[in-house]
């Protein structure tokens, strides 16, 4: 999908609010991985009575993710915890690149840009934790959330507003994607109907 050689107003609304140095970063992105808890959860682990564990996704961030993917960028998920709950809601969202069990969270990623013909410049990465410093240092558009500590929210070249796991995906999708004018391509029916109900 081509990006609108017009501004529409939602993406200016959108980049009015974010610093010019990081629209230029987000612009260069064409592979964005994210962590899993605390970025697309909020972090909180459920365990049922048999010892089951639940995590809760947000249906916006999971539409977010969907919206890129189908715009070109391709999207991964990194964590270093392990589990089939992850794998679902991959395997719902279309993303192929998936990373479980991960503690060099850096070295991943440069594999992954590597495997898709990616710079670390072209590449973006949302971490939370202190598991996902390196990854943050390396990468051209570094992402966090505003629930994560101090040293490692401030490393970052954009935090979000929105809280891991409540709706701060979805917030770095719409700001990637407003930055390189893919945005508008998704307000007409047409487009809506490409993109699915699942989320």
């Amino acid at each position: 999908m081509k990006p609108s050689t017009l501004p529409h107003p939602v993406e200016a609304l959108i980049l009015a609010k974010i610093a010019p140095p990081v629209v230029e970063r987000a612009r260069q992105v064409r592979l964005m991985a994210f962590d899993v808890d605390g970025v697309l959860t909020d972090g909180s682990l459920w365990y049922g009575e048999h010892g089951e564990l639940v995590k809760r996704f947000n249906v916006l961030d999971g539409h977010g993710l969907r919206l890129m993917r189908e715009s070109g960028v391709t999207v991964a998920l990194i964590t270093g915890r392990e589990g089939p709950i992850v794998d679902r809601r991959a395997a719902e969202l279309g993303i192929a690149v998936v990373h479980q069990g991960v503690r060099d969270k850096a070295q991943a990623l440069g594999a992954i840009a590597q495997e898709h013909g990616c710079s670390l410049a072209e590449t973006g990465y949302m971490g939370d934790d202190i598991i996902d410093l390196a990854a943050l240092q390396r990468v051209g558009f570094a992402a966090s959330v505003p629930n994560a500590p101090a040293y490692v929210a401030q490393l970052a070249h954009w935090v979000s507003t929105q809280a891991g796991g409540a709706g701060a995906v979805r917030e770095c999708c719409d700001l990637i994607l407003a930055a390189q004018g893919r945005l508008s391509a998704f307000f007409n029916p047409g487009a809506m109907r490409m993109s699915g109900n699942i989320q």
